[in-house]
């Protein structure tokens, strides 16, 4: 029996070609320098940040050249998919921004190189094999897992290198007849790559991060096709759909390098040029002074759901990334404060190999900067889709006067320096609930140096009985606290105070640390100023006598 008469035996409906395929699947008309790029997780777990890191030079690498950033979702390890683990897929790829410009999401495919979804995609996968059984670089092998194990454990007792290769391979050299009978005895079998390697001999890859890498050639007969659902395995999958789909750039974690040499073979195997690897850092956190992988168990940053959650502005977060990817990024930055991270010219030879740690501190700071520059309107339309999502309670209180609250967001933004107080959108809430009526009820009052409830009221009546005026500008206000204070046998020149304490009761930062407290709670708020202002003098009388 020959290897053709064998692929037809175990295909026996598979009647398109390779030829056939790669005729459906026109070549892409691409000018030169255009790149394409696919984002393509596994439904198996949600998005984490690592995904993204890959997802954020995915989509750079296509739209800083004009090319295609396409979206494949590598459904084909039906064991451990997670429900809704598509839809969260999709979720993150919205709030970031970097939709596809192909995909295929429940019903609707965008693109001419689909399906999108591997498991979709059997029946290529299978002509595909079937040719390569048919050029004697496949076979079934229909050892047990049983068999596999105990495999394991003696290649562990004797300290050989573990896979499927060399004598271990028991069914390699079966005979395409005894292949045949068992088959035709219905016997469970996988499809395996046969591989031509030899582990003595070196392979030179030229890495897009590191350079020229040496690796031994693969000699390992991995599985490419599974028994029980006769979907192919990843290492497979990819090979077919990165040549159909004319990937020209995969980005992947460095966890893939030692693969490296097992993808060329079988890129090779069929004549297919292979696309250019990134290979990223892998994603460390600082844990009780030692470095350590993010994990998906351990570090719930480790999830994308968790900055949706949170409500950071996705370009928080992808500048956060960016500064991961090129080491010069901060400094370009800088250089480029208000341009699109898409402009910068990045150079996968400064991505790091030792790994990359990804500073949540670091990220706060980011986005405390991004937030500062918005404008109230644009503050407040973020907020809302944040709120509607995440806190109806606060929702309805923001809504419930639009330019009141537009108002609050303003305090200390549209100037030359800008306050820095919110790191994401959940941020908010705490720092300006006290500014509403309907959520103003403080359980403890942050007093200072002055706590004696008397002398608090006083201070705080005087002020609004003999002090107060709805119309003065900030200056005027100022200079009124300081009379405020010198009438209470406060100073209210501090250079005064420091020099003769004794004489006087207090300076006038107690007075206004009174005023701040007594009308919010809270020892630290942004312009006292403007709090006032806004609260208007009823409401104030109102929160001074509920002291």
């Amino acid at each position: 029996m020959t290897d053709k008469e064998l692929a037809e035996l175990i295909f026996p409906n598979i009647t398109k070609t390779i030829k056939d395929y790669e005729e459906e699947y026109k070549i892409r008309d691409l000018k030169e320098g255009e790149l394409v790029t696919r984002f393509a997780p596994s439904p198996t777990g949600f998005v984490h940040i690592g995904n993204m890191l890959q997802a954020l030079l995915d989509y750079y690498l296509a739209k800083n050249s004009h090319g295609v950033f396409f979206l494949r979702n590598e459904d084909t390890d039906t064991k451990r998919e997670v429900e809704n683990a598509v839809d969260k897929i999709m979720e993150v790829l919205e709030y970031t921004g970097f939709m596809p410009d192909e995909y295929q999401y429940k019903e609707k495919i965008v693109g001419n190189y689909g399906p999108y979804i591997q498991s979709k995609r059997i029946e290529i996968y299978h002509a595909f094999i079937k040719e390569l059984i048919g050029m004697g670089r496949a076979y079934p092998c229909f050892c047990s897992t049983e068999e596999l194990d105990v495999m394991r454990k003696k290649q562990e007792a004797k300290k050989s290198m573990p896979g499927y290769y060399g004598a271990w391979a028991k069914c390699r050299d079966l005979t395409n007849e005894e292949r045949a009978e068992r088959i035709k005895n219905g016997e469970s079998f996988v499809i395996r790559f046969k591989s031509m390697g030899n582990p003595n001999r070196k392979i030179q890859y030229d890495d897009l991060v590191t350079g020229i890498i040496e690796f031994p050639e693969n000699n390992n007969d991995m599985v490419i096709m599974k028994s029980n659902d006769l979907l192919p395995t990843y290492h497979f999958a990819h090979v077919v759909d990165d040549h159909l789909q004319q990937t020209t750039h995969v980005v992947r974690g460095q966890e893939w390098l030692p693969s490296v040499p097992l993808h060329i073979e079988m890129f090779e195997a069929f004549g297919f040029k292979q696309p250019k690897y990134i290979h990223n850092s892998l994603l460390l956190k600082q844990d009780n002074g030692v470095r350590r992988k993010i994990s998906k168990r351990k570090d719930p940053e480790a999830l994308m759901s968790y900055y949706i959650e949170k409500g950071y502005p996705s370009i928080s977060v992808i500048e956060s990334l960016m500064t991961i990817l090129n080491s010069n990024y901060e400094e370009w930055r800088d250089a480029n404060p208000n341009a699109s991270f898409l402009e910068f010219p990045f150079d996968p030879k400064k991505i790091g190999t030792t790994g990359a740690l990804y500073d949540l501190e670091k990220l706060d700071n980011i986005s405390k900067n991004i937030i500062s520059k918005m404008t109230k309107d644009e503050v407040y339309d973020n907020l809302i889709k944040y709120t509607e999502a995440f806190d109806k309670e606060f929702d309805a209180v923001l809504k419930s006067d639009v330019d009141y609250t537009k108002e609050i967001l303003n305090i200390e933004r549209e100037q030359e320096k800008p306050r820095k107080d919110f790191a994401c959108w959940s941020d908010v809430k705490n720092s300006i609930w006290y500014m509403f009526k309907d959520l103003y009820n403080p359980e403890n009052y942050e007093w200072m140096k002055i706590t004696d409830k008397a002398e608090i009221k006083n201070i705080c009546e005087t002020y609004f009985n003999n002090y107060y005026n709805q119309d003065d500008d900030k200056e005027t206000w100022f200079s009124k606290v300081k009379e405020l204070a010198e009438s209470l046998g406060y100073a209210s020149n501090m250079k005064e105070y420091k020099a003769n304490p004794d004489a006087y009761k207090g300076n006038v930062a107690d007075i206004s640390t009174v005023l701040r407290v007594a009308l919010t709670s809270k020892s630290q708020t942004p312009d006292l100023y403007e709090i006032i202002r806004i609260l208007g003098k009823d409401e104030c009388l109102n929160r001074i006598n509920n002291l």
